[in-house]
């Protein structure tokens, strides 16, 4: 035999009824009767609720039960001939007649007693189970069943607990006689021992299924709803999160009493003992496997811990004071608030024994604070004990699992998964049991404390990196490019998934609003979808999306872009970057970022700063940190550069080379910004302050190759005009380089705590004597590599390069 229950959301609708018999005639065995557990149409439950709290305070609650009355109505006539509608209809208007005696009552009396909201609630049970069997017995044998003729409890009348031993009598001596038929339950209430009516609580409906199924010893319990079982978290929060195909049923109940709302918790006490599996099952999705609940999780599940939960509406009470070490506090405290009829749902103390936190419902804050303030009025009075302090301002966040028992470093891999997202812990608590580790977090940390911590314990098998990307000229649209074409190689080879979420130029913005953005068709999205662009609404929308593991790529040479990388280190957002005015404008500036980024435990990656996709800065920064001096730092920083002085040989004039150089897309839109060696000054200072030295760029002496006429001409065919005039001066040392058999190259040198930028003469000892195309090249002569210098050569102009650069920068940052 088995049990079947389904939830409110699983009788909500016509289709929605129309699945549950599909799933019960699959369900249905031959030879043995069916029971099928069910709730109040989704939402009516809170609608009586809704319509009684205005009965009580004498508002208008007529159109409340009008809609509720209608809505009966309708399911009747949309899923029953008519035939057979009539009993049904006749069934609902008498129990509304007796529903709307009840709010007149209440309203009347301005009173609402446990007895008669347990009442009044029941109801929606007693509506709709008759028509489900209604429904059934219109394709198969079935019946209704009142389960207050079943199920005995105390006068707790909203939260009743269960006389097992008549209960049991009373299930076992009503199934002896059953036939071959499907039994239509109700879920959720029962009745005292003098036939008043109670409620189990919220979720009783699973706790009717739970204690028929131990009573009759079935063979399982199904439990359908409408998501695919339990999840590893919750899939509103974590969008990785995924179903769970088996869980003990301690790891159950861990996860259901912190925050899992896929099954009541005290509905799995009836079947422990009798060790029958609970399924959680989809109504809407009834191939899917879902979760077994069972005695122990499969063996084949290596998964350290099972999920994550959370609870939020929850309040932090602080009791703070001297008198905390006397013996019997404890017991004072705890017993004062029991009486009162409050829940504790953690508590922590510090070996000082100076303070005791424990969390409770918001809604037992003001009763908590009551309690302790008349227990230990004189303490307060004589300032023994301080008032208590409360904050509301809080979430729970559980990890669960049977396999960290014994287990070394579960709890220092969450602290630190936290610690370095910068979510503080204001409290923990870990049971003997080793099965659920606690924190208390600031609420507004919540969704990233349970994607980071998600993502750190591999609950997923791909790791997620969230990327918003400001910048679509060349490199931008390059990068974008490599992600389309590497997203799948990245997937299976490196178990890494790059979602872009945002892309922003100077003219629009798209934000994905939580769905990655399509790579293949970002151009189309950003014209047709993006809105007006503004810089400062595009980083704040990504600061709010609150991310793990979340990487703002710049591929900008924006200043004010820049000036956003303080807010986004302090928000734990990385940042990858090729623009080199972050990194070349104040030293203070410089120190500045370096500085939060580590604080805040974020990347803060430039390598393309200087050598597009050469690593350089990696290279230098490897020297450092193993203990080598660098003496002398020599490079040729720019592919542009590279190219002019490798092509000015021969016949050739200087303005043609630079001409063809631009045709070719090495240069800017005016070449003077590759030729003024500025952006040559900001690579080498760079350089400079990641080798330790607080250089400005105004430190830098630089040796103009131009003369002045040329850097100063009106416009670009100006300059090319005063290059062509110039060519004389460029021509003596071509012709010089020449005559001594030697290479004209444009060298940065870093050396003796001094920057030069200037035009040299190298023969063919020089490593940089064969440099050719528009390779960049940097010599590290260091006390290690003193007699043959280290180089690192390669090419260092293009747009593919920088954004290969770019690229490799990004996926540094998943792996650090």
């Amino acid at each position: 035999m088995k049990v079947l229950k389904f939830g409110g959301t699983s009788v909500g609708s016509t289709e929605a009824v129309k699945n549950l018999r599909l799933i019960v005639e699959r369900e249905k065995e031959n030879d043995k009767p069916l029971f099928v557990v069910c709730s109040a149409f989704s939402g009516i439950t809170n609608s009586l609720l809704e319509a009684t709290e205005e009965a009580l305070y004498n508002r208008d609650y007529q159109s409340i039960l009008d809609g509720i009355e209608q809505r009966h109505y309708d399911m009747i006539k949309e899923t029953l001939p008519v035939s057979v509608q009539n009993p049904l209809l006749m069934l609902v208007k008498g129990n509304f007649n007796i529903l709307e005696d009840l709010l007149s009552s209440v309203a009347h009396l301005g009173e609402l007693s446990d007895r008669t909201k347990a009442k009044i609630v029941s109801l929606g049970e007693q509506l709709s189970c008759p028509i489900i069997a209604a429904y059934l017995n219109t394709s198969m044998p079935a019946e209704f069943k009142d389960a207050r003729d079943l199920i005995n409890t105390n006068s707790n009348y909203l939260k009743a607990e269960v006389n097992f031993d008549a209960t049991n009598r009373n299930i076992q001596q009503w199934a002896q006689n059953l036939e071959n038929k499907v039994y239509v339950v109700t879920g959720f209430i029962a009745t005292d021992k003098d036939k008043v009516t109670t409620t189990l609580g919220r979720g009783g409906s699973d706790y009717t299924a739970a204690i028929l199924g131990a009573a009759l010893n079935v063979q399982e319990v199904q439990i359908w709803t409408d998501v695919n079982g339990f999840m590893t978290a919750d899939p509103r929060l974590v969008k990785n999160a995924y179903s769970l195909e088996y869980l003990s049923y301690q790891e159950a109940m861990e996860l259901s009493y912190f925050g899992a709302k896929v099954i009541y918790p005290p509905s799995l006490v009836p079947v422990i003992s009798k060790e029958i599996p609970i399924w959680i099952k989809n109504t809407f999705e009834p191939e899917h496997q879902g979760t077994m609940i069972h005695v122990e999780r499969e063996a084949h599940d290596k998964a350290l811990i099972t999920g994550i939960s959370s609870i939020n509406n929850v309040a932090l009470v602080n009791v703070v004071g001297t008198m905390i070490r006397l013996k019997g506090f404890s017991a004072r405290l705890f017993g004062t608030l029991s009486r009162h009829d409050i829940n504790i749902i953690l508590i922590t103390q510090a070996s000082s024994e100076h303070s005791i936190s424990f969390v409770v419902a918001s809604e037992d804050v003001a009763k908590a604070r009551l309690a302790i303030e008349e227990e230990f009025h004189s303490e307060i009075t004589t300032e023994k004990l301080q008032h208590p302090e409360i904050d509301t301002n809080i979430s729970i966040v559980a990890i669960v699992g049977e396999r960290m028992k014994k287990t070394k470093g579960i709890s220092g891999k969450l602290f630190s998964t936290l610690g370095k997202n910068s979510i503080n812990i204001i409290a923990i608590a870990q049971g003997s049991s080793e099965l659920n580790i606690s924190t208390v977090i600031s609420k507004d940390d919540l969704t990233k404390a349970l994607n980071v911590i998600h993502d750190a314990f591999l609950l997923s098998p791909v790791k997620t990196y969230h990327v918003f990307c400001a910048g679509t000229g060349n490199i931008g649209q390059e990068f974008l490019g490599q992600i389309f074409q590497e997203a799948d190689n990245l997937i299976e080879k490196h178990k890494i998934e790059i979602k872009v979420l945002g892309i922003a130029n100077t003219r629009k913005m798209l934000l994905a609003n939580g769905s990655p953005v399509n790579i293949a068709g970002w151009k189309d999205q950003l014209e047709k979808k993006g809105l007006q662009a503004d810089l400062k609404t595009f980083i704040q929308e990504v600061k709010k999306y609150e991310l793990p593991n979340t990487v703002f790529i710049d591929n900008t040479s924006s200043k004010f872009v820049v000036e956003e990388y303080e807010n986004l280190f302090r928000n734990n957002i990385s940042v990858v970057t090729c623009n080199k005015i972050s990194n070349s404008e104040s030293y203070a500036q410089y120190l500045n970022l370096k500085h939060l980024a580590a604080k805040n435990g974020v990347s803060f990656l430039y390598e393309t700063n200087v050598g597009a996709g050469l690593p350089i800065i990696k290279t230098l920064n490897d020297l450092v940190i193993s203990g080598d001096e660098v003496v002398k730092i020599e490079a040729i920083l720019s592919g542009t550069i590279s190219y002019i002085f490798n092509n000015y040989t021969g016949d050739r004039t200087f303005e043609e080379v630079v001409r063809e150089a631009q045709e070719l897309g090495y240069t800017e839109p005016d070449p003077r910004d590759d030729l003024n060696g500025l952006d040559f000054s900001r690579k080498m200072l760079i350089l400079a302050r990641e080798n330790g030295l607080p250089l400005e760029l105004s430190d830098v002496n630089i040796s103009n190759f131009l003369p002045e006429a040329c850097l100063k001409a009106d416009s670009v065919e100006d300059f090319y005009k005063e290059l062509k005039n110039s060519e004389p001066h460029f021509a003596s040392y071509k012709e010089q380089a020449a005559k001594e058999n030697k290479k004209l190259r444009l060298i940065g040198i870093l050396e003796n705590n001094e920057i030069k930028v200037e035009v040299m003469l190298v023969d063919n000892t020089h490593p940089f004597f064969n440099l050719s195309g528009s390779d960049n090249i940097i010599s590290f002569t260091t006390a290690r590599y003193q007699n043959t210098p280290l180089v690192v050569k390669g090419p260092g102009a293009g747009a593919s390069v920088t954004a290969a650069g770019v690229f490799a920068d990004l996926v540094r940052v998943t792996t650090l």
